[in-house]
């Protein structure tokens, strides 16, 4: 097995592994938690697959960037919570409940809604593109719906071994994680800096710092929500993103740098809005569903 197969292995399982740590501390009804409560879900709906691509759209139209940064930021717009997302957004304060039910929920409506995205983009384009539904389908079954599912499966049959298996799992999908992530960020430096330039980062940092605005603006009263709904609002599954901005712009190998790129640079922005949620008055009151972040 060469190192370009096995590199995309180890991603792949990391990404699930880490899943699969944040299911075996989830109960059943969690998994439902935005489905549960109309307002909620439509308020979450709303900034995540409503607000984002109306702004990608914009953005792409007003600044002159490269066609791999526009459909990469469709892309994202349009992709379900990153598989990586509820740990960081619990270490940030906010409610476990809402992190997983926002991650399940996304990920199974993306097999309808990034589809019918690429579909609706690419006849506003006069550009007919389509993308499956299996072929997003199979993306979040293997690093969400699946890993999440057994997670929950095993806690509800033996939660004392479930809360023993949690943390060693995360700890080795963390390190699997690391060691897959750097060859990757080594082999797409330069692709990435090629693309920086003509608007590129204000697009990114502009993009990310609405996401935060509209999803804290919609999360509710409460600031665990809004935490929640922030962070997942600005960052999304980027296998997803990859495959939607491919099947946008086929045959072009800079659609992954871009990807890339915005998550980088992304990760910078929300780090400013974590410390400031981060506060005692943000973070009083944890939920006690998912006790404690991976």
């Amino acid at each position: 097995m060469t190192l370009a197969t096995l590199l995309p292995l180890v991603l792949r399982l990391s990404i699930a592994g880490t899943v699969l740590a944040v299911g075996l501390r989830t109960r059943r009804e969690d998994v439902m938690y935005v489905f549960r409560d109309s307002a909620r879900f439509a308020r979450s709906m709303g900034a995540m697959i409503v607000v984002m691509p109306l702004l990608a759209l914009a953005l792409a139209a007003v600044l002159d960037l490269h066609p791999a940064v526009k459909v990469a930021l469709v892309g994202l717009a349009v992709s379900p919570v990153p598989p990586m997302l509820p740990r960081k957004e619990m270490k940030a304060g906010g409610r476990g409940s809402y992190a997983v039910g926002l991650l399940f929920a996304t990920a199974l409506l993306s097999i309808v809604t990034v589809p019918l995205a690429v579909h609706l983009v690419g006849e506003a384009l006069d550009a007919p593109r389509s993308l499956t539904a299996m072929a997003v389908g199979s993306v979040v079954l293997a690093t969400v719906i699946g890993p999440l599912a057994l997670g929950v499966v095993i806690r509800t049959f033996a939660p004392s071994f479930a809360d023993r298996a949690s943390h060693p799992v995360g700890l080795v999908s963390t390190v699997l994680l690391a060691a897959g992530a750097v060859p990757v960020l080594a082999a797409m430096w330069r692709p990435m800096l090629s693309l920086v330039g003509n608007g590129t980062v204000l697009a990114i940092v502009v993009f990310a710092l609405v996401g935060l605005a509209t999803g804290h603006l919609l999360g509710g009263p409460d600031p665990q929500d809004r935490v929640v709904l922030a962070l997942s609002t600005a960052a999304r599954h980027p296998m997803v993103a990859i495959t939607a901005a491919m099947a946008l712009y086929p045959g072009h190998r800079d659609v992954a740098p871009a990807v890339l790129l915005y998550l980088l640079v992304s990760a910078v922005v929300s780090a400013v809005y974590i410390r400031l949620a981060s506060r005692p008055s943000a973070t009083a009151g944890r939920a006690r569903t998912v006790p404690r972040a991976l």
